[in-house]
């Protein structure tokens, strides 16, 4: 008898905090089939990070929804739109026992997106300031931290493409 009122109450309370299962896209149009993501604007100095992180975005569309991507605004039934306003990379962890070099940074970009509904200019989801943190280990040696660059960031893209895909699709 206690575990039937246990769980009654642990059904009312889930069910009125919005609680949902990961991975569901309930709260897209149903009418939408084409998602249209042209290129994010870049408004920092990293050379072609927005590149990076709109190809990203779109491999995780095709990877993870059944929606088709394209890049042009006109062919799409709804369009993501995308600024980089920030790339920060800070030390965390330090090799203080040889080369005194960061082992371990934070990398956090900040942009404003938008998705919106093309015909009828319904936002479906927008935030000024959509910020994605994520850890990423360094190579202390010098001839392989040049040849680590573009891999890492190339990790970071797919990593923040992948929170933001999870972040438009289930309306967080």
């Amino acid at each position: 008898m206690a575990q039937a009122w246990v769980l009654a109450l642990l059904i009312t309370l889930l069910g009125g905090c919005g609680y949902h299962v990961m991975g569901r896209n309930d709260a897209l149009p149903k009418s939408m089939h084409v998602i249209a993501v042209p290129a994010m604007e870049n408004q920092t100095s990293s050379y072609r990070i927005e590149q990076r992180l709109t190809a990203a975005t779109v491999h995780e569309f095709l990877a993870k929804t059944p929606y088709r991507v394209v890049s042009n605004p006109e062919n799409g039934d709804v369009v993501l739109r995308g600024k980089v306003l920030s790339l920060e990379a800070v030390p965390l962890v330090f090799d203080t026992r040889a080369t005194g070099r960061a082992t371990t940074m934070l990398v956090t970009v900040r942009c404003e997106v938008s998705f919106e509904e093309r015909d009828t200019g319904k936002v479906l989801y927008h935030t000024g300031n959509f910020v994605f943190r994520n850890q990423y280990e360094i190579s202390t040696d010098v001839k392989s931290f040049f040849e680590e660059q573009d891999p890492a960031l190339d990790r970071l893209a797919q990593d923040f493409a992948a929170r933001l895909v999870a972040a438009v699709t289930e309306n967080f």
